[in-house]
């Protein structure tokens, strides 16, 4: 189960960031570079702005709030950039998919906090999440990207749909006979050739 929480956020940058196995010792030049840090042309820099970082509490009380999952995902849908009610079930599936998978408590810091080069006003940050579940114990860190709303901050779409994700993988991993003890359904039949 652990290694599907890793698959689910580390293959286009999820699939390497969730490698909770405890492999702590990974290859840093093998890993996979998030769409945030990715950019095939120089960007110049934002606009100069008067307006100050976000605090580490500020872009991880989204986290905590986002992986609750004792509050609906359609009262979360303001700490994700550009949701719909459409989005509810899936914010549901992220924080119930860490709730049964094991790995809450969760714990988030931020760090390294900077402007976007992409984005004028949004927030880059290192994340690191720890889980201190005896059962899954172990990390990662993982760049997330923030945009400021109102008086706060919310997970940018691709940051959002980075993570959100993970809670679809474990959906879909649900029916796999490791976490059910049933065996898997039959391949459906190869259409038949017409002559």
């Amino acid at each position: 189960m652990r290694h599907t929480l890793f698959a689910a956020l580390s293959a286009a940058t999820i699939v390497a960031a969730l490698g909770l196995s405890g492999c702590s010792d990974h290859d840093e030049s093998k890993s996979v570079q998030s769409p945030i840090e990715q950019s095939s042309t120089a960007l110049a820099p934002p606009p100069a702005t008067s307006a100050a970082l976000p605090s580490p509490d500020a872009l991880t009380d989204v986290l905590y709030r986002l992986a609750d999952p004792a509050v609906k995902g359609i009262d979360k849908l303001q700490l994700v950039e550009a949701a719909t009610p459409d989005d509810a079930a899936t914010i549901d599936k992220f924080a119930a998919a860490l709730r049964d998978g094991g790995f809450t408590p969760l714990t988030f810091t931020a760090d390294e906090i900077r402007w976007s080069d992409r984005r004028a006003k949004d927030a880059l940050a290192t994340i690191n999440v720890t889980t201190s579940n005896p059962a899954n114990p172990g990390g990662f860190t993982f760049p997330m990207e923030f945009r400021p709303t109102g008086n706060g901050w919310q997970l940018s779409r691709e940051t959002a749909d980075m993570l959100l994700a993970f809670g679809n993988a474990r959906g879909a991993s649900a029916a796999s006979p490791s976490s059910t003890g049933q065996p898997p359904a039959p391949p459906p039949a190869p259409p038949t050739p017409t002559p």
